[in-house]
């Protein structure tokens, strides 16, 4: 996917990108790291990782029913017992515990199928606060960790990155909020910025050359506009009018819009909705009564739209969202429930991720495994959920496809690409 160039306005704008993580916690499987041999242009001698990988390992097998637990699985604070320590930073007790169980279990998994790594995890309980955050941090650097993977939530990445840096280790953080991002901060997340720039090139490259917008009164919303209009502009479109409404009251604002997205008048062939698979059919219904037509003004929006239960609202029918490829996770989520009898919450593969990323930079890298320009290789890494890389200003870029509303169901119409543009491009 193409990146636009990133300015001090841009980078300013990244930063307010402040998401809950119920709403977006998307991640992927690492797979195959170093594995591939494909030529690629440009790239330093020092990173042979991209192409991305040939081969995920993502997709590997799940181990046998009777395949033995390692201690870890019971509930021990380590996996593995190689030589090359990385921490895990999650919620295990307090907020967020059945997050933090799930992604222990995603790591665990991610260790065995990357045949035993010389890796030792140890596996940090934050309580889901950031006073814990730093505290288990602090403890692991204590017991030599290289780097830190995690925490969860956003204050507590801020909190852990501090004893971190102070270590002059890196963090990868699971935070989605962007404004935690820094240098040495990595965010394996995803962010929204990248889906609106998907959808907008996307929209344009249809021929959509007008836009007007729904935008709901959150932080979320606020972040998203300023993007939208960014991205709206870069493309050389227009945008035709934007409206805002408080979360739950679409109908005032979707009645001012009506006279740019409905009849044979409207101004508009585009309309942008971000908005949550809870909120949205309020937002459909009102369109739906104001005498809206999607088959007219096309109707886009972000990952927040990757919900079944949404696919059957009348004013989305035919509408276009952009989101991380959902094979993977799906496949993810079958080796999970077969070792751990549960259905693994969407953020469990970023542990996943993070784990599998750690292991492969270990074996190829050696003492240069988590140096900043092997993070910030620019030809990214593989994920199941597709192609990422860590920006110098830990901010993160990622390959989304997109998908197109119709007949009850999410087709896919573009593909996410295996690789990434050149950063700045």
């Amino acid at each position: 996917m193409a990146r636009p160039k990133c300015g001090r306005t841009r980078l300013a704008r990244v930063a307010a990108l402040t998401v809950a993580l119920s709403a977006l916690a998307l991640g992927g499987c690492v797979g195959g790291f170093g594995d591939g041999h494909a030529a690629r242009r440009g790239a330093p001698a020092r990173a042979e990782l991209s192409p991305p990988a040939e081969v995920p390992l993502g997709n590997a097998p799940a181990p046998s029913a009777g395949a033995p637990l390692t201690p870890a699985a019971a509930g021990s604070n380590r996996i593995g017992t190689g030589a090359v320590k990385v921490a895990l930073v999650l919620p295990l007790t307090g907020t967020g515990v059945a997050v933090g169980s799930a992604m222990r279990n995603a790591a665990q998994l991610a260790y065995d199928e990357s045949q035993q790594p010389d890796l030792t995890i140890l596996v940090e309980d934050d309580h889901g606060s950031a006073d814990g955050a730093r505290d288990a941090t602090q403890d692991a650097l204590k017991q030599g960790a290289d780097i830190v993977l995690g925490p969860v939530f956003a204050a507590n990445v801020q909190a852990a990155a501090v004893p971190a840096k102070a270590a002059g280790k890196p963090v990868i953080g699971f935070s989605t909020d962007a404004s935690v991002a820094a240098r040495g901060v990595y965010l394996l997340s995803f962010l929204p910025q990248p889906e609106v720039d998907r959808i907008v090139d996307d929209s344009v490259a249809a021929g959509r050359r007008s836009f007007a917008a729904l935008i709901p009164e959150t932080a979320y919303g606020n972040a998203v506009e300023a993007e939208f209009r960014e991205a709206v502009a870069r493309k050389g479109a227009r945008v035709a009018a934007v409206e805002r409404y408080p979360s739950g009251a679409p109908g005032p604002a979707v009645e001012r819009l009506a006279r740019v997205i409905t009849g044979a008048g409207a101004t508009a062939d585009t309309l942008f909705i971000p908005e949550t698979a809870e909120a949205m059919p309020a937002v459909a219904a009102s369109l739906t009564k104001a005498g809206y037509n999607p088959a007219r003004v096309r109707p886009i929006g972000t990952a927040l739209w990757n919900e079944p239960a949404l696919f059957a609202l009348p004013a989305l029918q035919g509408g276009r969202f952009a989101s991380p490829d959902r094979t993977g996770f799906s496949n993810f989520s079958g080796r999970y429930q077969a070792r751990f009898g549960a259905v693994p919450p969407r953020v469990a593969s970023l542990s996943y991720d993070a784990v599998m990323l750690s292991a492969a930079l270990t074996r190829q890298y050696g003492s240069q495994r988590f140096a900043e320009t092997t993070l910030t290789n620019p030809s990214g890494f593989a994920g199941t959920d597709g192609t990422f890389r860590f920006r110098p200003d830990g901010l993160s870029d990622r390959s989304l496809a997109v998908y197109e509303i119709r007949n009850n169901a999410a087709t896919l119409v573009s593909p996410a690409p295996r690789v990434l543009a050149k950063p700045g491009t």
